[in-house]
């Protein structure tokens, strides 16, 4: 933890809180609503008039997930790595989770946006032909409106809300891939708020009358990708030579912010638990030069360097920071990278499912405060195809720190993942980006979220109706079961809730009032908010979160669909789909 800029120490104290309350539900005693939650002002909703007995769904409706699966059932399926092992409507406001194991994780990683909770016959009528990618039907401050493709998102105030309502009666979203025409549209007063403003935007926004500067903590890691099942890649010695081959620390001094810093490890040190073992590859041209020799390369190769124009916190300018990699990798090493932007949706679906042949410039920011959120997403046992084949050491090592709630422990297991990690570098970590969010001087209650997810119910934009914000790009979809772009995501959290959120780096009770976990914390129970109401009249009940959770988990569910069909997060986060399938051959 010596390099946590101390500005963030504070930021370090309210992540050690929210996973306290974790470790103490693993010992069995009761989660409660976080003082730290907001007050709900939401009115009294009667229940529904109607009697009728209460049928609540089971899943899997019979058996249960075969857990610690030691080999796959027939040809049609993968084994079974994930730990959910039931879900069940117990009454109308009472959902149970049965896991394999103990989840130290469970309270962040519900809250997280990718396991929003909808309306059951909503998707069950509008799944099918994939309506609700672009019609949502949710339970938050905000209900959509209208999505004009390529121009703008519009939502209004929902006056159903079962907290308290959006401050400002309506919001909009655009969005442009350029920090500086960004900057325009918020000092020409078209825009309330923009998101990542460039490095040399950031003075502008701190001097100039009338506007104002929030700063967001560097909770995010560009890294560059490799897939070890493709050559050159698949020689452990060839991703060392990358590694060694780049100065990640110019790349911070010439692109990025204050703030910003080199990374190490993989997790942002912020993080508990983050940065425990050793610290990945040291910049050293010649070490490189020798393993790409004794790999078979004494003279380089070539590939390529593919990117998408997003700016995000972690990649401030793209094809600018490709470039610099690539001019690096000629002079430090010989290797000829050729920069090669693809279409954002096709850069995320062809990394994601590990069809992407060169090096992938990408990069994650931090959903919840775990190390799980960043490293068994991307290498434990049902984490994404991006890098190839898994490395059995580290999914062993994965599954043990998500495993335990006992500090010592989960320090043990992180120790040793991350010294696996530096071994067989799956991929180069570069720069954990500090960024912030540019607002109108007369915006209240602005912010910038530790998740870059801002929640703009709470803030009001002066004496405006709507409170316009402009992003780095167009939102694939507003379905996000099946995204895991930062741009998708936070226009999903507008309108759509999970059962916790984040409330700083807190994990506090929304739509349930609690979760309790069981004395031996794989069984957790979570209690429903009476009279919340889905924006089409629609109300909340137990079987809305089994279907929600179920449709994600099972791959044969038939309401499986979602824009790509990927739901990458479900096994990158929960281990592994429910009838995952076959392996590659």
């Amino acid at each position: 933890m010596s390099q946590t800029p101390k500005r963030w120490s504070a930021k370090v104290a309210v992540f050690a809180a929210s996973l306290s309350i974790v470790f103490a539900a693993c010992g069995g005693t009761t989660t409660s609503p976080s003082a730290s939650a907001p007050a709900s002002t939401a009115p009294s909703v009667a229940p529904p008039a109607s009697t009728a007995a209460f049928a609540g769904q089971v899943y899997p409706a019979t058996g249960e997930a075969p857990c610690g699966q030691a080999a796959a059932p027939d040809a049609t399926t993968g084994k079974y790595t994930g730990q959910m092992k039931k879900i069940s409507a117990i009454d109308r406001l009472t959902v149970e989770f049965q896991l394999c194991g103990p989840a130290a994780d469970f309270l962040p990683k519900i809250a997280f946006s990718a396991f929003g909770i909808h309306d059951a016959a909503y998707l069950e009528a509008h799944m099918a032909d994939k309506s609700i990618l672009d019609h949502p039907n949710g339970t938050g401050p905000y209900m959509f409106k209208e999505w004009k493709r390529g121009e703008r998102i519009v939502w209004t105030a929902f006056d159903g809300y079962w907290g308290t309502k959006a401050l400002t009666p309506n919001l909009e979203f655009r969005w442009s891939g350029q920090a500086a025409q960004r900057l325009i549209e918020l000092q020409s007063g078209n825009e309330d708020g923009i998101d990542n403003p460039g490095v040399a935007d950031i003075a502008v926004l701190k001097s100039q009358g009338g506007l104002q500067y929030q700063p967001r903590a560097g909770l995010n890691t560009s890294f560059l990708g490799m897939n070890n099942t493709m050559k050159p890649w698949d020689d452990e010695r060839v991703r060392q030579a990358i590694a060694k081959g780049i100065d990640r620390a110019a790349i911070v001094k010439n692109f990025y912010p204050d703030g910003s810093t080199a990374a190490d490890y993989f997790t942002p040190c912020e993080i508990p638990f983050a940065c425990e073992g050793d610290k990945q590859w040291d910049f050293d041209p010649e070490g490189a030069k020798k393993l790409l020799a004794d790999a078979g390369y004494p003279n380089g190769f070539e590939t390529k360097i593919q990117f998408r124009a997003a700016v995000r916190g972690y990649v401030t300018d793209p094809p600018l920071i490709a470039t610099e990699i690539s001019q690096q990798l000629k002079k430090n090493i010989n290797v000829t990278a050729v920069p090669e932007q693809l279409e954002s949706g096709a850069m995320i679906d062809g990394f994601t499912s590990g069809k992407l042949t060169g090096l992938t410039m990408i990069g994650w920011g931090a959903d919840y405060p775990d190390p799980s959120n960043f490293l068994d997403y991307h290498f434990g046992a049902g984490g994404i195809a991006a890098f190839g084949n898994k490395f059995p050491d580290i999914v062993e090592a994965l599954n043990k720190g998500v495993a335990t709630a006992v500090p010592a422990e989960r320090t043990a297991a992180y120790t040793t993942a991350n010294n696996l990690i530096k071994q067989h570098v799956p991929a180069f970590f570069m720069v954990h980006g500090a960024s912030g969010v540019g607002y109108r001087a007369d915006v209240e209650n602005a912010y910038a979220s530790v998740f870059g997810r801002e929640v703009f119910a709470k803030m009001k934009a002066g004496d405006r109706d709507t409170f316009r914000f402009m992003q780095n790009a167009e939102p694939l979809s507003l379905y996000c079961g099946d995204e895991s772009d930062g741009e998708s995501l936070g226009a999903c959290e507008m309108s759509n809730e999970s059962l916790y959120q984040y409330d700083g780096g807190n994990s506090v009770p929304a739509l349930a009032t609690e979760c309790t976990a069981s004395a031996d914390s794989t069984t957790w129970t979570c209690k429903l908010r009476d009279g919340v109401k889905f924006h089409d009249g629609a109300d909340l009940d137990a079987n809305d979160v089994v279907v929600s959770y179920a449709l994600e988990w099972d791959t044969k569910h038939p309401l499986h669909k979602g824009r790509a069909g990927l739901f990458d997060y479900w096994p990158g986060l929960w281990g592994g789909y429910l009838n995952p399938p076959p392996p590659k051959k």
